[in-house]
């Protein structure tokens, strides 16, 4: 009798033991968080826009809502980003998994950007979804209920799901670049600094005769010949990680004359309400041209770091 209770103890325990290794491997593997997987898929969901005419917003936000951030079971295991099934003439690999009824068929990819593709084939081959293509292509909320209207998903509340989606994203910005000259805003073409010795706030000379300056309440300086990171945080007695933190540098950028670099941490709000784009910016240029921490102006204007902007549009600089 004792030898039966063992044997069944041993058994719950590795049985447990076997559970709980399961629960930590799958813990362990790095989740995407809903922002990098629009700062992955952004440049894909505007190209596909622009050759098949389908919202940007609406594909990011399909992505997301069928694929659960990249992070589901049929986007980890087939990369398959927008829950399309087999159907009919599917002659690609498949990957079979429960769903709205046992192990269906679902298409298989090589990888996540021919998901993409074959979703902006899927849409506009299919004439269920013809009429969505007579749409204005900002109207995301049409298209939003259109799919539902066509069939695409079963869940009743699939429009309002994906509405969500873009609004808390602001993934609507990307529908304004649609077949717009992106050379201009190629990220190689910057806008001119109009931050100068002349025009800047002046608040103190230091002991080396170094001139220092304020944007916005924050302590800077211009670069001279010679300048480094390691030469600039002995000077003014920081620390070498806060002025490559404080300025967006890498191990490998070299400070050029003239460079503006901050001696302290940017502000969460600008003195400014907004900004308006030049050709070329991007938000770090903002963030650099008024002294405002970076990660707050993605909150604010609810758009990712590397985010394309276009002339003329507003961001937001204080809540």
């Amino acid at each position: 009798m004792k030898m039966k209770i063992y044997i069944s103890t041993l058994i719950i325990f590795l049985f447990y033991a076997g559970a709980a290794k399961d629960v930590l491997s799958q813990n362990s593997e790095k989740r995407i968080s809903r922002s990098e997987y629009i700062e992955k898929y952004e440049e894909i969901a505007i190209n596909e826009m622009n050759k098949y005419d389908i919202p940007a917003s609406i594909t990011l936000a399909q992505g997301i809502l069928e694929s659960g951030n990249g992070n589901s079971r049929l986007a980890t295991k087939a990369n398959n980003h927008f829950g399309i099934k087999c159907h009919k003439g599917w002659t690609g690999k498949t990957f079979h998994m429960d769903d709205d009824e046992e192990n269906e068929c679902f298409r298989k990819y090589k990888d996540p950007f021919t998901s993409y593709k074959d979703h902006s084939k899927f849409l506009s081959t299919r004439g269920r979804y013809e009429f969505l293509f007579e749409l204005d292509i900002t109207d995301y909320k049409g298209w939003a209920n259109g799919l539902k209207k066509a069939g695409y998903a079963t869940n009743p509340k699939y429009p309002q799901l994906l509405i969500k989606i873009i609004e808390d994203n602001g993934l609507f910005e990307y529908d304004k670049l649609y077949k717009i000259d992106r050379t201009k805003l190629a990220k190689n073409v910057k806008p001119k600094n109009d931050i100068t010795p002349e025009s800047a706030k002046f608040e103190m000379i230091t002991p080396t005769g170094r001139r220092v300056y304020s944007n916005n309440d924050v302590k800077f300086i211009f670069a001279k010949t010679g300048d480094n990171s390691y030469a600039i945080a002995k000077e003014f007695n920081i620390y070498k990680y806060q002025v490559a933190k404080y300025n967006f540098l890498t191990k490998k950028d070299t400070i050029k004359e003239g460079q503006i670099i901050y001696l302290e941490k940017k502000k969460n709000k600008g003195k400014d309400a907004y900004h308006t784009v030049q050709a070329g910016e991007n938000l770090y240029d903002i963030s650099e041209k008024y002294a405002v921490r970076l990660k707050k102006l993605c909150k604010y204007n609810s758009l990712p770091k590397n985010a394309i902007l276009y002339p003329d549009q507003k961001i937001k600089l204080r809540k």
